[in-house]
């Protein structure tokens, strides 16, 4: 469960979601500079269909990269798998402080919400183009531009965001506890010299274990609270297997979003998954009828649709018209144990009498008694199959304090499947590097050499799918 931001490169190939070349028109490139308010130039590349333009104007798709990424990965997808096409003006482009782009990156902030803004202007007010009927399409850090800056009032026409986040908060410090593997791997995507140095400070509180600066600048880069507000049709891809922006991220969005809505729920997404994936075609045809009903008027069928991906990938995705319905799988780890910083304590459960295919967010109830300073709890959950194979199934943690108390820690939100006989392994430390050393989600940040921590009884609460689409 390394923390790994490296999508960006393979990423792109999402953009196969055009992949039907045109059929005999020629197709224009042209690669433009557009200026921002500020004087920043954000360097795009503009791809025009060609043949008849249609009544009122082609429609269009701006395409926002993920971090530490460039449009020229798209582009060189766009040329391989066909992007433009004859029904779409496609518009890639640099993001602030990413390839030939001027300014400085500063993390899907403001001023990126601002460069969408302009950005979306500009395309609107170029000849041919329909105002009304254009879409942002972005992927992990794209998606938290596009989210963001629909939210802020960037009239798209839709919006499509791939394994991106919502709550950037939920994200990096959920309940409270920094993530500090995972921040520390965001901050070192981008080279100093192009990274916003208002940044810095965030940043070094964040790997402190600090959350007072952090929470308000994570507020302003997320979109879940204003969701609610929001009409427009969004389509949201989160992977099942996502340890940096959980499936939760989509689920959430989507019980929120008053307008049309799609989720997919795939194999693509950050570390321990990959995009592109088993199921790209899939989620990519979804993306596609999306885009063609509601910038084309094609097609639109279903306003509302839920698309789940089998882990054993058979071609389609199980599609429903709601969330799915739950059930709820309890196991007890019992014990007391009292350990160290350096400490750990390992429990196992009983042979699962039956397969688990999880859906959610899972969550572990503790007993602790805490002293001399302990200040934290990791919780770190794998499942040891019969065959021998370790799933890493998610991590959490929580701040402590002195003296005794329940604590409830919630793991990581994704759809694994767990076959029958599995026994869950529940590890408990500092950090989760108690239960490898390559788990760096949670690093082993300093606590005084006399602190304990006595941990009794546990209770893992698993929720699943009340009717599996893995067989």
């Amino acid at each position: 469960m390394v923390t790994r931001i490296g999508i960006l490169g393979t990423a792109v190939a999402a953009l196969v979601l055009f992949a039907a070349q045109a059929a005999g028109a020629p197709l224009a490139r042209q690669d433009v500079v557009i200026p921002m308010d500020d004087g920043v130039p954000i360097a795009a590349t503009l791809y025009t269909p060609g043949g008849a333009q249609p009544a009122g104007g082609w429609p269009a798709v701006v395409l926002f990269h993920g971090l530490a990424g460039n449009r020229e990965q798209v582009n060189t997808f766009a040329t391989a798998y066909g992007l433009v096409e004859k029904d779409y003006v496609v518009l890639t482009i640099d993001a602030r402080g990413h390839g030939q782009s001027g300014g400085l990156a500063g993390f899907a902030g403001s001023r990126d919400v601002a460069d969408a803004r302009a950005v979306h202007a500009w395309l609107a007010a170029q000849p041919g183009i329909a105002p009304t009927r254009i879409a942002a399409w972005g992927i992990s850090y794209g998606g938290g531009i596009a989210l963001n800056s629909l939210v802020a009032g960037v009239p798209w026409g839709a919006v499509v965001a791939v394994q991106s986040w919502t709550d950037l908060a939920a994200a990096l410090m959920p309940q409270g506890l920094v993530r500090s593997g995972t921040v520390a791997a965001l901050a070192a995507a981008i080279p100093e010299a192009r990274r916003d140095p208002s940044l810095a400070p965030v940043f070094a509180a964040a790997l402190a274990g600090s959350t007072a600066a952090a929470r308000p600048w994570a507020a302003e880069r997320s979109s879940f609270s204003r969701l609610g507000q929001v009409t427009a049709p969004v389509f949201i891809a989160q992977g099942r297997r996502d340890f940096l922006f959980g499936m939760e991220h989509g689920t959430r969005a989507f019980q929120r979003l008053l307008g049309p809505k799609g989720l997919y729920v795939g194999l693509h997404g950050h570390p321990p998954s990959s995009f592109p994936a088993a199921d790209t075609p899939a989620l990519l045809n979804e993306v596609r009828v999306w885009l063609d009903c509601h910038l084309r008027g094609l097609g639109c069928t279903v306003p509302t649709s839920v698309s789940i991906a089998p882990a054993t990938f058979p071609g389609t995705a199980v599609r429903r018209a709601a969330l799915p319905l739950l059930k709820t799988t309890t196991v007890a780890f019992p014990g007391v144990t009292t350990f160290a910083p350096k400490g750990r304590v390992v429990r196992r459960s009983a042979p699962l009498r039956a397969q688990v295919e999880t859906f959610g967010t899972p969550q572990l109830k503790v007993s602790i008694a805490a002293s001399g300073g302990w200040s934290r709890l990791v919780a770190v959950l794998t499942a040891r199959t019969p065959q021998g194979r370790q799933i890493v199934l998610g991590s959490g943690g929580v701040p402590t304090r002195n003296g005794l108390r329940k604590v409830s820690i919630q793991l990581s939100g994704q759809v694994t499947v767990i076959p029958k006989g599995s026994r869950l392994v529940l590890t408990l430390g500092s950090s989760s590097l108690a239960q490898a050393k390559t788990n760096t989600t949670y690093l082993d940040l300093p606590m005084p050499a006399k602190a304990r921590v006595r941990v009794g009884n546990a209770v893992l609460s698993l929720p699943g799918l009340r009717q599996p689409v893995t067989k």
